[in-house]
């Protein structure tokens, strides 16, 4: 199963009033695994940078001002993303900011079916903790230290590996079990033609002699007063 996970950096909080995405990050996932397939781009907003939203990602207009406009690039995202499920932090507010784009681009919306939110998946499996990127990277052991400000691609990729871990981790969808049954199937089944230059050897014994029996019950009849045989 193909699965993209992305995020966002834009020009405030809302698209409604003005605020414009500046950049992207996806994630290629396949059967729970990163492909190394990614998309990255930035974006010129066509108008002014509010300095708390730059004190988040550090992205000035004087950086992005030379960056093509998102309709130059929609067609290559469009394309990326496909028809794959699409997974994102806090999904509606990176779905609202992609749509209102895709209208201004002459594009169609994304379907909001193909949305999966980790915050709501972390409200489920968390419920009462803090659920930022940083505070599941910590719960799940991610790390972040290379997360100075917040950056698409970067938080696409600490996503990606949060996703994984909050779906049942890495073993998803590499078979080990089915795996480790037909190898075991294999080797009682026809151990003599997968070596054939082995000797045979006769099973060791697993049980107690006769000696030793007698060594363990004269042992026992000289402890003093045993926990199992007194009755006090």
């Amino acid at each position: 199963m193909r699965e993209i996970i992305f995020d966002t950096e834009t020009t405030g909080f809302d698209p409604r009033n003005g605020d414009r995405l500046v950049e992207i990050g996806c994630v290629e996932l396949v059967d729970r695994r990163e492909t190394g397939v990614t998309f990255h781009a930035y974006f010129n907003p066509e108008r002014d940078m509010p300095a708390a939203a730059e004190a988040v990602h550090g992205l000035s207009i004087g950086f992005l001002s030379d960056k093509p406009l998102f309709a130059t690039r929609v067609d290559e995202l469009i394309e990326f993303l496909g028809d794959a499920p699409l997974v994102a932090h806090n999904a509606v507010f990176d779905f609202g900011f992609v749509n209102a784009e895709l209208a201004r681009a002459g594009r169609p919306a994304l379907d909001m079916a193909r949305m999966c939110c980790t915050v709501q998946m972390a409200r489920k499996l968390h419920p009462g903790a803090k659920h930022s990127l940083d505070a599941l990277c910590t719960r799940y052991g991610i790390d972040r230290s290379h997360r100075v400000k917040h950056g698409a691609l970067l938080d696409a990729e600490l996503l990606a590996h949060l996703y994984i871990e909050m779906t049942g981790g890495r073993q998803i969808g590499l078979g080990l079990a089915a795996s480790a049954v037909d190898m075991a199937s294999s080797e009682v089944a026809a151990p003599a033609s997968r070596r054939p230059d082995r000797p045979f050897r006769e099973p060791r014994p697993h049980m107690a002699s006769a000696a030793e029996l007698a060594r363990h019950a004269e042992f026992v009849a000289g402890l003093n007063r045993p926990l199992w045989l007194d009755t006090v």
